[in-house]
């Protein structure tokens, strides 16, 4: 009865406050509030976004810089962008590494005493070099971290095979710290066992669940490295051979066929339209085209990609027009090289652009839970609090602003002294998917990725409407 007296109570007195004399104050003071609910009702119910992610990821497929299918993804969101209204589409060249995993990769354990020989789960690492059709075997030495490594008599290192295996810290809540705690053994490792004299390197995959799938990755040599053949195993795998090497010496086969060819000219696809007060303060969101080769590439990053696209589709086809410049790039090459994002940078700066504000989306296509801002530290206490205002309107949608944003390709535009903003999604289950074969639309959550788009879309109106210095 209390309940249904204070429900009453409530109707009343809105009945009361919208037929007064203040009723216009109050409906304008909410503008942004109903104005935001209509992104969200429209992304819901009219958003287009899953439909393009299917294409990217099921018809075209694995996207890697300088193959067919990322050249087709060009294509294919030049006339996305084109068709849904943005004034202007360009593509802006960028050279990127041309690398190619060639046939199917193979990883053994043979003449084990205790199992015999059986065959891991695993695939090659980007950039590394193939072993060719005879293949390497090798007695395997298994280090937990670099320093480890380096640690070891090189005479000892010498012609084996180094199986870095340390884990992601499933105690980390944030799994991207767990990430960032582990990938310097894929990222740098080969390298490091390459100047200790190892014949190849295998890396455990960079994820929290126990399965057999092998997760790809970028290894980087630098110039005057010898290179050498490196592969992911997959985490079962890496228990397996680890759990073994308790008890005998382990020989691994080794076989693949990669190569890293010559450069290659790709494109980022940029869509534009003009500011009508403010045309020299840039907008820009983005994620980048390309993606992995084994899998479709559908959280990383074409979420990204159909989430920038649909922000300001959403934005238009509410009618609203922009005050500001919007820019949605779809970056190329971040997965090994960021030819694409140094390109844009680089022509952006040369012609003296300003950009107010990037927002990148680069971690999925789950749950958004927040839009976490950066830059350079003096500009973001500056700017920052003109941007915590409208806190409690994302709030309402469980996105949270937060400190610390920003993103590998729209990193380069820090030195143009705006703010950089990343999408944050749930991020528990990212890296079950991350660089695998299974990253396919089957992963994504129609629902969850439509509520990125939204959220990506409410802060482009906001910083249109506003700016960032509370004008």
């Amino acid at each position: 009865m209390i309940h249904k007296l204070h429900y009453c109570y409530f109707v009343l007195l809105i009945s009361v406050i919208t037929s007064s004399s203040i009723a216009p104050c109050i409906a304008q003071g909410n503008d942004d509030v109903f104005f935001i609910k209509n992104i969200y009702d429209h992304s819901l119910q009219n958003g287009q976004c899953y439909q393009w992610l299917t294409h990217l990821s099921e018809d075209i497929g694995g996207r890697l810089a300088g193959s067919p299918g990322a050249a087709a993804a060009v294509e294919y969101t030049k006339q996305v962008m084109s068709e849904q209204g943005f004034a202007a589409v360009s593509l802006q060249p960028c050279m990127v590494p041309h690398w190619v995993r060639g046939d199917t990769e193979v990883a053994k354990i043979v003449n084990s005493e205790r199992i015999g020989t059986i065959t891991l789960a695993a695939t090659s690492l980007g950039n590394s070099i193939g072993t060719g059709p005879g293949g390497i075997t090798g007695r395997v030495i298994e280090v937990m971290s670099l320093d480890e490594l380096m640690e070891l008599d090189p005479a000892d290192v010498d012609g084996k095979i180094v199986f870095f295996n340390r884990p992601m810290d499933p105690t980390q809540l944030h799994t991207f710290r767990a990430y960032g705690g582990a990938v310097d053994q894929r990222g740098s490792g080969p390298a490091k066992a390459s100047s200790m004299g190892a014949a190849a390197a295998i890396v455990r995959s960079m994820t929290t669940r126990a399965d057999d799938i092998p997760h790809t990755g970028v290894t980087v040599f630098g110039e005057g490295d010898r290179l050498i053949p490196a592969m992911a195993i997959s985490t079962n795998a890496a228990d397996q051979l680890s759990a073994l090497m308790k008890h005998e010496d382990v020989t691994l086969y080794l076989e693949n066929h990669c190569e890293l060819k010559a450069d290659k000219k790709s494109y980022n696809v940029i869509g534009e339209i003009k500011g009508s007060k403010y045309p020299e303060e840039i907008i820009l969101v983005g994620g980048h085209l390309d993606s992995w080769d084994i899998g479709g590439g559908a959280h990383d990053d074409g979420s990204g990609c159909v989430h920038s696209i649909q922000s300001m589709v959403t934005l238009l086809e509410l009618g609203y027009e922009p005050q500001r410049t919007w820019r949605c790039v779809m970056f190329m090459n971040e997965e090994n090289g960021l030819g694409g994002a140094l390109a844009y940078a680089a022509e952006s700066n040369q012609k003296g652009e300003y950009h107010m504000a990037a927002i990148e989306s680069d971690a999925g296509g789950f749950t958004p839970r927040a839009l976490a801002v950066g830059g350079d530290k003096d500009i973001f206490e500056q700017k920052f609090p003109a941007v915590r205002a409208w806190r409690d309107m994302l709030s309402s949608y469980g996105v949270e602003l937060t400190p610390g944003g920003g993103g590998a390709d729209i990193n380069p535009l820090k030195s143009q002294r705006g703010l950089l903003f990343g999408l944050r999604p749930d991020s528990q289950r990212y890296f079950d998917y991350h660089h695998t074969a299974i990253d396919r639309i089957e992963a994504v959550n129609q629902r969850e990725l439509e509520l990125g788009a939204a959220a990506m879309s409410s802060l482009v109106y906001l910083l249109d409407k506003y700016g960032i210095d509370g004008e």
